[in-house]
Protein backbone atom coordinates (compact mmCIF):
# COMPACT_ATOMS: atom_id res chain seq x y z
CA UNK A 1 0.00 0.00 0.00
CA UNK A 2 1.59 3.17 -0.97
CA UNK A 3 1.59 6.42 0.99
CA UNK A 4 -1.74 8.09 0.58
CA UNK A 5 -2.95 11.95 0.69
CA UNK A 6 -2.93 13.98 3.18
CA UNK A 7 -6.86 13.62 3.71
CA UNK A 8 -6.91 16.20 6.21
CA UNK A 9 -6.69 19.32 3.76
CA UNK A 10 -8.52 20.86 0.98
CA UNK A 11 -5.86 22.09 -0.65
CA UNK A 12 -3.42 18.71 -0.56
CA UNK A 13 -7.00 17.73 -2.33
CA UNK A 14 -6.97 20.26 -4.98
CA UNK A 15 -3.90 19.98 -5.56
CA UNK A 16 -3.40 16.43 -6.36
CA UNK A 17 -6.92 16.54 -8.62
CA UNK A 18 -5.57 19.53 -10.58
CA UNK A 19 -2.39 17.15 -11.03
CA UNK A 20 -4.22 14.12 -12.27
CA UNK A 21 -7.13 16.59 -14.21
CA UNK A 22 -9.65 15.17 -12.15
CA UNK A 23 -12.59 16.99 -10.79
CA UNK A 24 -15.75 16.81 -8.36
CA UNK A 25 -18.55 15.76 -10.23
CA UNK A 26 -21.79 17.69 -8.98
CA UNK A 27 -24.05 15.27 -10.67
CA UNK A 28 -22.48 12.42 -9.07
CA UNK A 29 -22.79 14.23 -5.21
CA UNK A 30 -19.17 13.63 -4.44
CA UNK A 31 -18.02 15.43 -1.35
CA UNK A 32 -14.63 14.22 0.87
CA UNK A 33 -15.32 13.78 4.50
CA UNK A 34 -11.94 15.92 5.67
CA UNK A 35 -12.67 16.21 9.14
CA UNK A 36 -10.41 13.29 10.71
CA UNK A 37 -12.66 12.99 13.71
CA UNK A 38 -15.58 12.44 11.72
CA UNK A 39 -14.13 9.72 10.05
CA UNK A 40 -13.01 7.93 13.01
CA UNK A 41 -16.08 8.04 14.87
CA UNK A 42 -18.01 6.87 11.78
CA UNK A 43 -15.61 3.93 11.88
CA UNK A 44 -15.96 3.14 15.87
CA UNK A 45 -19.62 3.08 15.33
CA UNK A 46 -18.75 -0.29 13.19
CA UNK A 47 -17.81 -1.98 16.08
CA UNK A 48 -15.57 -4.24 13.76
CA UNK A 49 -13.46 -7.12 14.38
CA UNK A 50 -10.62 -8.36 12.30
CA UNK A 51 -11.31 -9.88 9.53
CA UNK A 52 -15.05 -8.62 9.38
CA UNK A 53 -16.30 -7.97 5.67
CA UNK A 54 -17.25 -4.63 4.85
CA UNK A 55 -18.85 -2.92 2.14
CA UNK A 56 -17.27 0.53 1.45
CA UNK A 57 -20.00 2.74 -0.68
CA UNK A 58 -18.18 5.65 -2.57
CA UNK A 59 -14.57 5.08 -1.52
CA UNK A 60 -13.49 8.08 -3.33
CA UNK A 61 -9.88 8.73 -3.22
CA UNK A 62 -9.71 6.16 0.47
CA UNK A 63 -9.88 8.35 3.35
CA UNK A 64 -11.62 5.78 4.64
CA UNK A 65 -10.82 2.70 2.89
CA UNK A 66 -7.28 3.17 4.70
CA UNK A 67 -8.70 3.64 8.24
CA UNK A 68 -10.97 0.08 7.61
CA UNK A 69 -7.88 -1.94 6.29
CA UNK A 70 -6.25 -0.32 9.43
CA UNK A 71 -8.71 -2.07 12.11
CA UNK A 72 -8.14 -5.68 9.80
CA UNK A 73 -11.53 -5.36 7.89
CA UNK A 74 -11.79 -6.94 4.28
CA UNK A 75 -12.80 -3.89 2.49
CA UNK A 76 -14.77 -4.22 -0.62
CA UNK A 77 -14.82 -0.75 -2.22
CA UNK A 78 -17.44 0.46 -4.65
CA UNK A 79 -16.67 3.64 -6.77
CA UNK A 80 -17.85 4.98 -9.67
CA UNK A 81 -15.03 7.90 -10.64
CA UNK A 82 -13.00 6.73 -13.45
CA UNK A 83 -9.86 8.90 -11.90
CA UNK A 84 -10.53 7.72 -8.11
CA UNK A 85 -10.81 3.80 -8.74
CA UNK A 86 -7.38 4.03 -10.71
CA UNK A 87 -5.88 5.65 -7.72
CA UNK A 88 -7.71 3.67 -5.34
CA UNK A 89 -5.93 0.61 -7.12
CA UNK A 90 -2.54 2.18 -7.55
CA UNK A 91 -3.01 3.30 -3.48
CA UNK A 92 -4.60 -0.19 -2.19
CA UNK A 93 -4.61 -2.63 -4.99
CA UNK A 94 -1.68 -4.62 -3.77
CA UNK A 95 -3.31 -5.11 -0.05
CA UNK A 96 -4.79 -9.00 0.40
CA UNK A 97 -8.11 -7.32 1.79
CA UNK A 98 -8.88 -4.85 -0.64
CA UNK A 99 -10.93 -5.33 -3.52
CA UNK A 100 -12.44 -3.07 -5.98
CA UNK A 101 -15.88 -3.07 -7.75
CA UNK A 102 -15.99 -0.08 -10.23
CA UNK A 103 -18.98 1.29 -11.74
CA UNK A 104 -22.47 2.53 -10.40
CA UNK A 105 -23.45 0.83 -7.55
CA UNK A 106 -26.66 0.88 -8.06
CA UNK A 107 -26.05 -1.72 -10.93
CA UNK A 108 -23.47 -3.61 -9.51
CA UNK A 109 -24.14 -4.64 -5.84
CA UNK A 110 -26.75 -7.13 -6.71
CA UNK A 111 -23.26 -9.34 -8.36
CA UNK A 112 -21.34 -9.16 -5.53
CA UNK A 113 -20.90 -11.63 -2.27
CA UNK A 114 -23.00 -10.05 0.73
CA UNK A 115 -20.55 -8.69 4.18
CA UNK A 116 -22.09 -8.35 7.69
CA UNK A 117 -21.32 -4.58 7.26
CA UNK A 118 -21.88 -1.82 5.22
CA UNK A 119 -20.18 1.88 5.57
CA UNK A 120 -20.74 5.04 3.49
CA UNK A 121 -20.30 8.68 2.52
CA UNK A 122 -23.46 8.11 0.63
CA UNK A 123 -23.93 10.85 -2.13
CA UNK A 124 -26.72 12.48 -1.90
CA UNK A 125 -27.89 11.93 -5.35
CA UNK A 126 -28.42 8.13 -4.62
CA UNK A 127 -28.69 7.67 -0.65
CA UNK A 128 -32.37 7.05 -0.28
CA UNK A 129 -32.88 4.98 -3.74
CA UNK A 130 -29.35 2.55 -2.41
CA UNK A 131 -30.82 1.76 0.77
CA UNK A 132 -34.24 0.96 -0.25
CA UNK A 133 -32.97 -0.89 -3.59
CA UNK A 134 -30.88 -3.34 -1.21
CA UNK A 135 -33.72 -3.29 1.95
CA UNK A 136 -35.98 -4.42 -1.04
CA UNK A 137 -33.45 -7.20 -2.37
CA UNK A 138 -33.40 -8.54 0.68
CA UNK A 139 -29.60 -7.61 0.65
CA UNK A 140 -29.53 -7.21 4.84
CA UNK A 141 -26.22 -5.92 6.60
CA UNK A 142 -25.84 -6.14 10.50
CA UNK A 143 -25.24 -2.96 10.42
CA UNK A 144 -24.43 0.16 8.24
CA UNK A 145 -23.20 3.21 9.49
CA UNK A 146 -23.69 5.71 6.87
CA UNK A 147 -23.59 9.24 5.97
CA UNK A 148 -26.70 11.28 4.41
CA UNK A 149 -28.17 14.31 3.64
CA UNK A 150 -29.82 15.86 6.41
CA UNK A 151 -33.25 15.59 5.38
CA UNK A 152 -32.74 11.97 4.47
CA UNK A 153 -31.60 10.97 7.41
CA UNK A 154 -34.32 12.65 9.52
CA UNK A 155 -37.27 10.56 7.27
CA UNK A 156 -35.25 7.45 8.63
CA UNK A 157 -35.08 8.61 11.72
CA UNK A 158 -38.63 9.67 11.78
CA UNK A 159 -41.73 7.67 13.83
CA UNK A 160 -45.64 7.57 13.28
CA UNK A 161 -47.19 11.08 13.70
CA UNK A 162 -44.37 13.28 12.97
CA UNK A 163 -43.68 15.36 9.66
CA UNK A 164 -40.76 13.82 8.08
CA UNK A 165 -42.36 10.55 8.71
CA UNK A 166 -43.15 8.53 5.07
CA UNK A 167 -42.88 5.63 2.98
CA UNK A 168 -39.27 5.15 3.64
CA UNK A 169 -39.21 5.85 7.26
CA UNK A 170 -41.18 2.64 6.63
CA UNK A 171 -39.15 0.71 4.83
CA UNK A 172 -36.04 1.46 6.85
CA UNK A 173 -37.54 1.33 10.32
CA UNK A 174 -39.04 -2.10 9.36
CA UNK A 175 -35.63 -4.05 9.66
CA UNK A 176 -33.11 -1.22 11.46
CA UNK A 177 -33.01 0.51 14.47
CA UNK A 178 -31.87 3.73 13.15
CA UNK A 179 -29.06 5.59 15.96
CA UNK A 180 -28.15 9.46 15.20
CA UNK A 181 -24.21 9.26 15.77
CA UNK A 182 -23.60 13.08 15.04
CA UNK A 183 -24.70 16.37 12.61
CA UNK A 184 -21.87 17.32 9.98
CA UNK A 185 -21.92 20.48 8.49
CA UNK A 186 -20.65 21.90 4.96
CA UNK A 187 -17.32 22.47 6.88
CA UNK A 188 -16.61 19.23 7.37
CA UNK A 189 -16.92 18.46 3.35
CA UNK A 190 -14.41 18.95 0.42
CA UNK A 191 -15.92 20.97 -1.53
CA UNK A 192 -18.17 22.14 1.37
CA UNK A 193 -22.13 21.09 0.48
CA UNK A 194 -25.00 23.63 0.83
CA UNK A 195 -26.19 21.24 3.33
CA UNK A 196 -26.14 19.57 6.49
CA UNK A 197 -25.47 15.81 6.90
CA UNK A 198 -25.98 13.76 9.68
CA UNK A 199 -24.12 10.34 10.11
CA UNK A 200 -26.49 7.35 11.43
CA UNK A 201 -25.78 3.66 12.69
CA UNK A 202 -28.34 1.44 11.33
CA UNK A 203 -28.78 -1.96 13.24
CA UNK A 204 -30.47 -4.90 12.38
CA UNK A 205 -33.42 -5.50 14.64
CA UNK A 206 -33.25 -8.80 15.96
CA UNK A 207 -36.13 -11.84 15.52
CA UNK A 208 -37.83 -10.48 12.61
CA UNK A 209 -37.93 -12.56 9.43
CA UNK A 210 -36.07 -10.36 6.75
CA UNK A 211 -38.62 -10.54 4.40
CA UNK A 212 -42.27 -8.79 4.87
CA UNK A 213 -45.29 -10.06 3.79
CA UNK A 214 -45.63 -10.09 0.07
CA UNK A 215 -47.75 -6.71 -0.81
CA UNK A 216 -45.99 -5.11 2.53
CA UNK A 217 -43.69 -2.19 0.42
CA UNK A 218 -46.64 -1.44 -2.15
CA UNK A 219 -49.10 -1.25 0.19
CA UNK A 220 -46.60 1.30 1.80
CA UNK A 221 -46.03 3.32 -0.81
CA UNK A 222 -49.63 3.69 -1.81
CA UNK A 223 -51.26 4.73 0.93
CA UNK A 224 -48.68 7.23 1.63
CA UNK A 225 -48.87 8.66 -2.00
CA UNK A 226 -52.18 10.34 -0.64
CA UNK A 227 -50.87 10.55 3.52
CA UNK A 228 -54.08 12.73 4.01
CA UNK A 229 -56.53 10.39 2.98
CA UNK A 230 -58.26 7.92 5.22
CA UNK A 231 -56.35 4.90 5.63
CA UNK A 232 -59.84 3.15 4.19
CA UNK A 233 -60.30 5.14 1.30
CA UNK A 234 -56.36 4.64 -0.05
CA UNK A 235 -57.31 1.34 1.14
CA UNK A 236 -59.98 0.82 -1.06
CA UNK A 237 -58.20 2.11 -4.09
CA UNK A 238 -55.23 0.03 -3.68
CA UNK A 239 -57.17 -3.61 -3.22
CA UNK A 240 -58.94 -2.08 -6.64
CA UNK A 241 -55.51 -1.82 -8.73
CA UNK A 242 -54.79 -5.33 -7.14
CA UNK A 243 -57.46 -7.14 -9.48
CA UNK A 244 -60.63 -8.63 -8.03
CA UNK A 245 -61.02 -11.49 -6.07
CA UNK A 246 -63.92 -13.29 -7.00
CA UNK A 247 -67.33 -12.35 -5.40
CA UNK A 248 -65.77 -9.60 -3.15
CA UNK A 249 -65.69 -5.71 -3.78
CA UNK A 250 -62.57 -3.43 -2.89
CA UNK A 251 -64.23 -1.69 -0.04
CA UNK A 252 -65.29 -4.90 1.46
CA UNK A 253 -62.28 -6.81 1.58
CA UNK A 254 -60.73 -3.24 2.79
CA UNK A 255 -62.69 -3.23 5.79
CA UNK A 256 -62.31 -6.73 6.54
CA UNK A 257 -58.58 -6.13 6.35
CA UNK A 258 -58.54 -3.26 8.55
CA UNK A 259 -61.09 -4.72 10.80
CA UNK A 260 -58.48 -8.22 11.39
CA UNK A 261 -55.94 -5.93 12.48
CA UNK A 262 -57.34 -3.41 14.62
CA UNK A 263 -56.93 -0.42 12.86
CA UNK A 264 -60.04 2.22 12.39
CA UNK A 265 -61.08 3.02 9.04
CA UNK A 266 -60.84 6.78 9.49
CA UNK A 267 -56.99 6.54 10.95
CA UNK A 268 -54.49 8.52 8.82
CA UNK A 269 -51.05 6.29 6.80
CA UNK A 270 -48.89 8.76 8.76
CA UNK A 271 -50.04 7.77 12.26
CA UNK A 272 -49.48 4.18 11.68
CA UNK A 273 -46.44 2.34 12.53
CA UNK A 274 -44.19 -0.40 10.68
CA UNK A 275 -46.00 -3.11 12.69
CA UNK A 276 -49.53 -1.90 11.97
CA UNK A 277 -48.37 -1.93 7.99
CA UNK A 278 -47.07 -5.87 8.21
CA UNK A 279 -50.26 -6.59 9.78
CA UNK A 280 -52.18 -5.09 7.35
CA UNK A 281 -50.16 -6.73 4.24
CA UNK A 282 -50.73 -10.18 6.07
CA UNK A 283 -54.54 -9.57 5.92
CA UNK A 284 -54.52 -8.59 2.93
CA UNK A 285 -52.49 -11.59 1.57
CA UNK A 286 -54.76 -13.93 3.33
CA UNK A 287 -58.00 -12.49 1.81
CA UNK A 288 -56.51 -13.54 -0.88
CA UNK A 289 -55.09 -10.22 -2.90
CA UNK A 290 -51.66 -11.81 -3.97
CA UNK A 291 -50.00 -9.07 -6.10
CA UNK A 292 -49.76 -5.20 -6.44
CA UNK A 293 -51.08 -2.80 -9.69
CA UNK A 294 -48.89 0.17 -8.90
CA UNK A 295 -45.54 -1.21 -8.90
CA UNK A 296 -42.46 -1.26 -6.28
CA UNK A 297 -42.35 1.42 -4.08
CA UNK A 298 -39.69 4.12 -4.33
CA UNK A 299 -37.48 4.77 -1.50
CA UNK A 300 -37.58 7.80 -1.32
CA UNK A 301 -41.09 8.61 -0.70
Amino acid sequence: MKESLNYDSPTALRSFLEGRGLGMRKRLGQNFLIHPGFRTRLIAALELSPGDGVWEVGSGLGAMTRELLAAGALVKGFEIDPGFTAYLGEAFGDHPNFSLVPGDVLKTWKAEAPAPYLLGNLPYNIAAVLLGDLIEGNRLFTRLVVTVQREVGLRMLARPGQADYSSFSVLVGGLYTVKPLMTMGSGAFYPPPRIQSLGLRLDLREGLVPAGPPLLYPLVRRLFSSRRKTVKNSLCAFVASCGMVKGAAPKDLALAALEGCGIRPEERPENLDVSQFRDLARQLHGLGICRAGNGPPEAGG
